[in-house]
């Protein structure tokens, strides 16, 4: 039986490498792209297909900052499947990021240096949106999206006699210091993304609570420090050009820095061979390179307490009654 994968996200970056490593690895999976842009999954469905044509390859629009678009991409997956083995959250955003200067400078000629690139810490600021649902949209795209159309899936995921699997893209960047449960969306801050990925190892801990027993577990990983699109544009070309020898160089001191989309995907492509069953809930799997290039997997315990997950998904499931009411009434609007 083919084993079912669905990967948010998948039409770029860490998604579009890990699709390609998935088929590598397994070429007759049947793999699902859920995508914001059509077009973009179309193509790389084509390319996939081109490469492995013993595979079953499919897309689903979805935009997992719009709760309507998360609604109605799980209904069609419940009337296109009746199982999912592996389901990868990948999907993600990081606006407008902008760059701190004086601790870009005062912490590149410090011992922090290593430690700062690793981790953006105190790096990177951004300033977040509101949806048309009324959420900020780093928490709504890159954690509450997620969580609805994970609760869509349940009947998809909850299999105790053959377990299911969600893996999440999270961050070294998920710092405690930046989340709050009084503000669990990040609006006071300046640094909703690394909020954001501090909720998802929060809610990470408690659904393996919650659902661990009904056959779905959940592990996070780290893709380390990936050079793409969103990477490149917070600085200006030219001290890309200046920074680039010294991150090379930095690869032989912190095995974080992955620099590839493929790189990045060793935590992903590791998990997709274990037992969910054997993995801790309380570890981050974080995918590694040496300064020569080869890939591995280390990890690291995730900074985070039970209470304080329970506390969160608690506000999760209060959160969602709300907007449900609220989507209820825009359709009943809109018809």
């Amino acid at each position: 039986m083919r084993k079912v994968v669905l990967v948010t996200g998948a039409s770029s970056g860490i998604g579009l490498a890990l699709c390609k490593r998935l088929l590598a690895e397994d070429n007759e999976l049947y793999l699902c792209l859920a995508c914001r842009n059509t077009g973009k999954a179309e193509a790389v469905r084509a390319t996939l297909l081109a490469c492995y044509p013993t595979a079953e390859v499919t897309t689903v629009q979805v935009d997992v900052s719009n709760l309507q678009s998360v609604f109605e991409a799980a209904k069609e997956l419940k009337q296109r499947f009746q199982r999912l083995d592996y389901v990868y959250l990948n999907a993600g955003i990081m606006p407008n990021p902008q760059l701190n200067i004086k601790a870009f400078f005062s912490g590149l000629f410090s011992r922090k240096a290593i430690h700062m690139f690793s981790t953006a810490e105190g790096l990177l600021t951004q300033q977040d949106r509101v949806t048309a649902d009324g959420l900020q949209e780093v928490f709504a795209t890159n954690i509450f999206g997620h969580f609805i159309l994970i609760r869509e899936l349940e009947p998809l995921l909850c299999h105790s006699y053959n377990p299911s699997q969600l893996i999440w893209t999270s961050s070294r960047n998920a710092r405690k210091s930046n989340f709050s449960l009084e503000d669990i969306q990040h609006r006071k801050g300046q640094e909703p993304y690394s909020s954001s990925k501090y909720a998802t190892d929060l809610l990470n801990v408690a659904l393996n609570r919650h659902f661990n027993q009904q056959g779905l577990y959940s592990s996070v990983i780290c893709p380390g420090t990936v050079l793409t699109n969103l990477t490149y544009g917070i600085l200006p070309p030219f001290i890309w050009t200046l920074l680039m020898p010294v991150i090379w160089l930095l690869r032989f001191f912190a095995n974080s820095f992955t620099l590839t989309p493929y790189n990045g995907t060793e935590a992903l492509i590791w998990l997709f061979h274990q037992k969910p069953e054997s993995l801790n809930p309380l570890i981050k799997y974080l995918s590694a390179t040496t300064g020569f290039g080869s890939n591995y997997v280390t990890v690291e315990k995730m900074d985070v307490d039970e209470d304080t997950a329970e506390r969160f998904y608690q506000n999760l499931l209060e959160l969602e009654k709300h907007v449900r009411v609220n989507t209820t009434q825009k359709s009943d609007h809109q018809s």
